[in-house]
């Protein structure tokens, strides 16, 4: 095919994600019950880790995708450690068509996020007197469609009427 004067026609531009920075936005790391809770444990502890990812427009292409890891451990009903990490990215996308760019900074940015904060995680846990704690990988698309139910019940809870 070509656009007339032999030429072939020009092709978009190919989709681009750029990294510009990335940061730890908040942290706070807790041993409330140290050193009592440093002693050895007769029983592994208890831990719950919940993620989220917001993402926040910047100038023109450009996000602030935010990564949030909070995380317990808690053993015979007494917490041990407990965390709360905002690790966020600015990253600009291009060429990038609009219905695929929610998908791409709630999946792929946060996935680019990841290793990083997992790695803090790991540090301040070891830093605070227990065996670093390596976080599990996270299914992101599995968080984003998750996401999506919530949000698709609640706006038809609010449709319905009291």
């Amino acid at each position: 095919m070509t656009n007339g004067n032999g030429t072939p026609p020009e092709a978009a531009p190919p989709p681009q994600l750029n990294v510009l920075a990335q940061y730890t936005k908040d942290l706070s790391f807790e041993n409330p019950n140290a050193p009592a809770s440093l002693a050895p444990q007769t029983q592994q502890p208890a831990i719950n880790i919940q993620i989220n990812v917001s993402v926040n427009s910047g100038s023109e292409n450009e996000y602030e995708v935010i990564l949030s890891v909070e995380g317990k451990a808690e053993n015979a009903g007494k917490v041990m450690f407990s965390f709360d990490l905002a690790y966020a990215g600015v990253f600009r996308l291009q060429n990038v068509p609009k219905e695929n760019l929610h998908p791409l900074l709630m999946i792929e940015c946060p996935r680019l996020l990841f290793p990083f904060a997992r790695e803090i995680i790991a540090t301040s846990v070891r830093d605070g007197g227990f065996p670093p704690l390596m976080l599990d990988p996270v299914d992101f698309v599995g968080l984003y469609r998750q996401t999506l139910e919530r949000q698709a019940a609640a706006q038809a809870a609010q449709a319905k009427p009291s």
